[in-house]
C-alpha cells in the first residue's frame, strides 16, 4: 500500500467526490493512521499519520468539494465529518455493514440453538448407512452432545460455571461455550445426518 501510495504521488491529484474513510495500520498493534480513498477512482488519495478526530477533519476541511463519505459507525470519523463537510452525505461503507449483519445473524443463530437442537434432532440417524470416516465424525459428534447435556444438567441444578468445570473435567471456555450454545457444528451435522436417510433437510 505504501509503495502504491508513493507511485501515485507525483501523478496530479484528481478531485475527490466520494470517499471512504478507515484506520489503516502502519504498524500493526503499535500505530495506527487513517485511509482516505477515493471510491468513484479506487485510488488512495491520502493516509493520515493519526486517527484523530481533529487529523481527519482538517483533511476533509481542505476538500469541501467531496460530497459522500463512507466510514464505519463508529463516533469519530462521523464527528468529523459533519463538523467539517456537514452537507456531505455520510454512510456506513460495505464491509462494515457486511461485518456487523453477520455479527447480528451469528448471535441470533447462537441464542437460537437450544432450539434447533430440538428441532432437528438426531436420533434416525442409521449409523450403518455411514461411511468409515462418516462415522467417526458422528462417534464424536455423539460425545461432544453428551459432553453437552451434562454441562447443561449441572447448570440447570443452579451449579456454578467453576464447579461444572472441576466436575466434568472441562475447561471453563468449553463450559461457557456451552452455556451460550458456541459448541461444535451441531445443526450442520444434524442436517447431514438426516439427509443420508432421505429426510427433509432442516432449513
Amino acid at each position: 500500500m505504501l509503495r502504491s501510495m508513493r507511485r501515485h504521488a507525483a501523478r496530479p491529484v484528481e478531485v475527490p467526490r466520494v470517499i471512504g474513510i478507515d484506520d489503516w495500520a502502519f504498524r500493526r498493534g503499535r500505530r495506527y493512521g487513517t485511509i482516505i480513498v477515493d471510491l468513484e477512482r479506487r485510488r488512495p488519495p491520502a493516509l493520515l499519520p493519526d486517527r484523530e478526530s481533529g487529523t481527519v477533519e482538517a483533511w476533509l476541511s481542505a476538500h469541501p468539494e467531496i460530497t459522500v463519505v463512507a466510514r464505519d459507525r463508529g463516533g469519530g470519523f462521523g464527528e468529523a465529518t459533519t463538523r467539517a463537510l456537514p452537507d456531505a452525505v455520510q454512510t456506513a461503507d460495505r464491509w462494515h455493514l457486511m461485518e456487523n449483519a453477520s455479527a447480528a445473524f451469528l448471535d441470533a443463530v447462537r441464542r437460537s440453538m437450544p432450539a434447533i437442537r430440538h428441532a432437528v434432532g438426531a436420533a434416525t440417524v442409521d449409523p450403518e448407512r455411514l461411511t468409515s470416516a462418516e462415522r467417526l465424525r458422528y462417534e464424536g459428534y455423539l460425545r461432544r452432545e453428551a459432553t453437552s447435556e451434562a454441562i447443561l444438567a449441572l447448570l440447570r441444578q443452579g451449579v456454578p460455571i467453576k464447579v461444572i468445570a472441576r466436575k466434568t473435567g472441562h475447561s471453563r471456555k468449553l463450559v461457557r461455550n456451552v452455556v451460550r450454545g458456541l459448541t461444535g457444528e451441531s445443526r450442520t451435522m444434524r442436517a447431514r445426518w438426516m439427509c443420508l436417510e432421505g429426510g427433509p433437510t432442516p432449513r
